[in-house]
């Protein structure tokens, strides 16, 4: 700890935003980071705990307490304070391959464990993390390692999200010849299409590293949905590689089967900003919007995480005419609950970027708590009019479980002409899982041991989204980090990879 008394006498100061008003005018990034006297002040108040809660990435109470890819946070808080910033990098890249992407997109349970946090403010973690890697990218550090010596083993990774990117990197590091295929039209999968551009740049950030994974030796294929194509078979995939990680994410949206789904203007959320960022990326942000958009429109948004405050932005951008955002669990307290102590992650309430930009434009925030769709109203010519929806309460059933009970005469018809659907994710997508002949748990993820990674086919494992079911992007690199190193031992009969 380079300053003893750094918690005590510097304040936590987050990283600085665009105002929500002008952010709403264009598609990039809206943070700012403070200069560097001000990071390294922010580095001065990690207390570098003899017990170091915000790296262990523990499970408590079935949340991260902890980053799961253990990164060594007291280690580069210090180096930041000393002015030492190549060495915070070097830090920081020992565990996470893509500091870039968790800067930006992870909510940090970290921050949730810090030991500060107990009494003050946690240390701003996440904006030191941001920080390291922007400078390390601007100071030209990060550059292409090339493996010096190739095993002669091939490896098929099979998706190009977070997991399987984290994957490939460790495994063309260890010399494996890799290749990842992808069956959009882009690398990335969550990172390029499921988050908006302006929580995570395309361009300036993901297909940076994307080029850079590609100087070191990862080859990427494109448009093969494997479980799909007939070019790309399992059977072939299997025959050409020596083995095989399917990193193919929980991409099966929650549907709402309820009366009135047919009515056009009804969409899962994903659809919508998939399709937002694809045009956005092929019209380079020229001002226009696809066809699918939220112009001149009633929006609600059913879903209250990260996907719906995505809507919620997305839909403000394209200039929609009011937008609300429906949640069915209570509004959470300001201040953490008795039954929700450190470390566990802090239940508390809080505004997101996509509520201070509709409070802004609005006067309140969108969000509605313990309210229930009951059915989507449709009009003449089918097309989505309105939702039904009642106010909620939570209470046991017989068998002793909580529902959701209707309040007595609080149903009402909100306006509405588009719905989208942000209530989570079931699983994996059948069609790889069936080719591959797979087994599954009863959430209809796929059975694969965590910290072993292997399916019951040899040579095949799975990691991220399609083994552990919807997560965090750094659980996704952990899982993939994780895979790499099992396929690795599984080639070779031994690894060095950490």
């Amino acid at each position: 700890m380079g300053k003893p008394t750094g918690f005590k006498e510097i304040a936590r100061k987050t990283d600085a935003e665009t105002a929500p008003l002008e952010r709403l005018k264009h598609w990039r990034e809206f943070k700012v980071h403070g200069d560097e006297a001000e990071r390294r002040a922010q580095g001065a108040r990690c207390m570098d705990c003899g017990t170091p809660f915000c790296h262990t990435g523990h499970m408590v109470s079935g949340m991260a307490s902890g980053c799961p890819i253990n990164n060594l946070i007291p280690e580069w808080n210090d180096l930041i304070f000393r002015g030492r910033w190549k060495e915070a990098l070097e830090r920081l890249h020992k565990t996470n391959n893509f500091p870039e992407f968790t800067g930006r997109v992870c909510p940090a349970p970290c921050e949730g464990s810090c030991v500060l946090g107990v009494i003050q403010p946690p240390v701003t973690i996440k904006n030191n993390e941001c920080a390291i890697t922007d400078r390390g990218w601007e100071e030209g550090w990060v550059t292409a390692k090339i493996p010096q010596k190739r095993t002669g083993r091939k490896v098929a990774v099979i998706g190009s999200g977070p997991a399987g990117l984290a994957c490939a990197d460790q495994l063309n590091q260890a010399g494996h010849k890799v290749t990842v295929f992808e069956r959009e039209d882009r690398i990335g999968g969550l990172l390029m299409y499921g988050i908006p551009n302006m929580k995570l740049e395309k361009e300036e950030v993901v297909t940076r590293r994307v080029n850079l994974m590609q100087e070191e030796g990862v080859d990427f294929i494109t448009g093969v949905f494997v479980g799909k194509d007939k070019k790309w078979t399992a059977a072939r995939l299997r025959g050409e590689f020596d083995a095989v990680v399917l990193c193919c994410g929980a991409t099966l949206g929650r549907d709402l089967p309820i009366d009135g789904r047919d009515a056009k203007g009804v969409y899962l959320a994903m659809e919508f900003l998939t399709e937002n960022t694809r045009y956005q990326l092929d019209h380079k942000f020229d001002g226009s919007n696809p066809a699918l958009n939220a112009t001149g429109l009633d929006v609600v948004v059913i879903g209250g995480g990260d996907t719906g405050t995505d809507c919620v932005g997305t839909s403000l951008r394209h200039g929609c005419k009011s937008v609300v955002q429906l949640e069915i669990m209570p509004m959470p307290p300001m201040e953490r609950a008795a039954n929700n102590p450190w470390p566990e992650w802090p239940k508390v309430y809080k505004m997101d970027y996509g509520q201070e930009e509709a409070a802004a434009v609005q006067g309140g925030d969108p969000r509605q708590y313990l309210v229930q769709t009951k059915r989507f109203v449709k009009d003449d010519a089918g097309n989505l009019s309105g939702l039904e929806i009642c106010e909620i309460e939570w209470a046991k059933d017989d068998q002793g479980r909580f529902v959701p009970k209707e309040k007595p005469g609080t149903a009402r018809v909100i306006p509405a002409q588009l719905a989208l659907l942000a209530m989570g994710f079931l699983g994996p997508e059948q069609e790889v899982v069936q080719q591959f002949a797979l087994e599954t748990d009863a959430r209809s993820n796929v059975k694969a041991e965590h910290g072993k990674f292997a399916t019951n086919i040899p040579g095949v494992f799975a990691a991220g989204d399609m083994r552990r079911g919807q997560s965090l992007v750094v659980w996704a690199i952990n899982e993939g980090r994780g895979a790499a190193r099992e396929c690795d031992r599984f080639l070779m009969g031994n690894t060095q990879l950490p």
